[in-house]
């Protein structure tokens, strides 16, 4: 397992985990894993305000061991996949904590096909950060160029023209979280004949998630309600994600998202070895839904790398996470939330039933989610007490319900996830468990 690595690229505070010195030498080792690939590397980042000095110390890094640098400015991640798959590059880097706080920033790298790095491929860059690495000089040192060609238009003619939809009977809510996607998802939906409400539109990294977006869809919600809209979508800083929103204002997570997409793919006949691929995140309702269709649900670790390895590996086109970081690789290598919203619309319009009518065909088990701050996770979560709580737990749901516990690969927090059909019951063995692993990591 990658040590510096999580489960979406290197993540932490801007300046003081993530520092500029510390990028510079990522750079370095990244680009000497890199270059057997081609001679250019693509980078692109989010709104955040750290974005700039991370972007400028990574490229001096990647230019110093001889690659070339093209900077694509503010776009989203699935953008920088996209670029990295159809330009002859070596591969590329995204700057973005995602969806994280403000504080935070990142680093997640991509291929030559646009695809992240597999955990190997980590290791590899891991074991590069501590020796010695060429130093070219004179005019093999690599060169810093400014992209001046407008790569959004690209990538807005390629979804528009692989989704010709009329969407002029429609009033709909998109919440770009003041992140990536601020300019990319309205222009879409407009150019479909949408009546577009958009909310936090602006490049303003000092507001990147704060309360709205994907991890906050409350505002959407409202929005929807108050403007009397056919649906919403709210996306997260970097684009990777997206929570859609009802009629009723209530939110489609990534589970009931899924449902929607391998079940209409499966009538279309386009859903490859008629498999799904998602984590054991996954509320129990999307299996017991997909079952009654037929369609096999794979289930893997939580992190899109694991979700897009089975993938593969099965040779599925449709997965993703609760979260709503959903990977179609029909159209992209990595989760895409404008593609996801204009696959639901597809749905939508094709069947001619509101999002809501849509999303009933999967019931919700109850399922209770807590976030323990930790700061040590693995210590902590791999207890004797931790798992004897959580055995504890198990019993009292019985065979209806069931206790995941685990280290966050982004954030310095144990995930406590339980599920079962008594919500009384969920609350009081989620706080059980939760107050074992504060005694256990000293946080109480």
């Amino acid at each position: 397992m990658p040590e510096l690595f999580g489960t979406d690229g290197i993540r932490g505070i801007a300046n003081k985990d993530l520092t500029p010195d510390f990028c510079l030498k990522l750079g370095r080792a990244a680009g000497e894993f890199l270059k057997e690939r081609g001679d250019t590397v693509l980078i692109g980042r989010d709104t955040r305000l750290s974005g700039t000095m991370l972007e400028a110390s990574l490229a001096a890094g990647l230019t110093s061991v001889g690659l070339n640098v093209e900077l694509l400015g503010i776009v989203s991640t699935p953008m920088v996949a996209y670029l990295t798959n159809k330009k002859d590059v070596a591969g590329g880097a995204m700057i973005s904590a995602s969806h994280n706080p403000v504080p935070d920033n990142g680093v997640k790298f991509f291929d030559d096909k646009g695809y992240k790095l597999s955990e190997d491929h980590e290791i590899t860059i891991e074991d590069l950060l501590n020796r010695e690495l060429s130093r070219p000089t004179g005019i093999e040192v690599g060169k810093i160029s400014k992209i001046d060609k407008d790569y959004d238009e690209e990538y807005i003619f390629q979804l528009l023209k692989n989704h010709p939809l009329d969407l002029t009977n429609y009033k709909i809510v998109l919440d770009c979280a003041f992140g990536a996607t601020y300019k990319v998802a309205p222009r879409i939906f407009k150019d479909l004949g949408a009546e577009v409400i958009a909310l936090n539109t602006q490049p303003k990294g000092e507001y990147i998630n704060v309360e709205c977006g994907s991890t906050d869809p409350e505002l959407a919600s409202k929005a929807v309600i108050d403007h009397k809209a056919d649906l919403g979508f709210s996306f997260d800083g970097d684009g990777d994600r997206i929570i859609a929103i009802d009629e009723e204002g209530n939110q489609t997570n990534g589970d009931k998202i899924m449902t929607i997409l391998a079940s209409y793919y499966k009538e279309q006949n386009k859903l490859s070895n008629n498999i799904l691929v998602t984590t054991v995140m996954s509320n129990l309702g999307l299996k017991l839904a997909l079952e009654e269709k037929e369609i096999i649900v794979k289930e893997t670790k939580v992190g899109d790398r694991y979700v897009l390895e089975e993938m593969k590996r099965s040779n599925s086109i449709l997965g993703g996470e609760q979260s709503g970081h959903i990977i179609n690789l029909l159209d992209n290598t990595t989760g895409d939330g404008v593609l996801t919203a204009l696959k639901l619309m597809e749905v939508i319009t094709s069947k001619r039933e509101s999002l809501k009518s849509l999303a009933s065909i999967m019931k919700e088990l109850p399922q209770v989610l807590v976030n323990v701050k930790v700061s040590g996770k693995k210590r902590a979560s791999n207890s004797q007490n931790v798992q004897n709580a959580k055995n504890n737990a198990e019993k009292k749901l019985g065979e209806t319900g069931r206790v995941l516990l685990r280290p966050s690969g982004t954030e310095p927090v144990i995930r406590v996830m339980v599920e079962g059909k008594d919500r009384e019951l969920l609350h009081q063995v989620a706080n059980d468990i939760t107050q074992v692993i504060k005694e256990e990591a000293g946080e109480n």
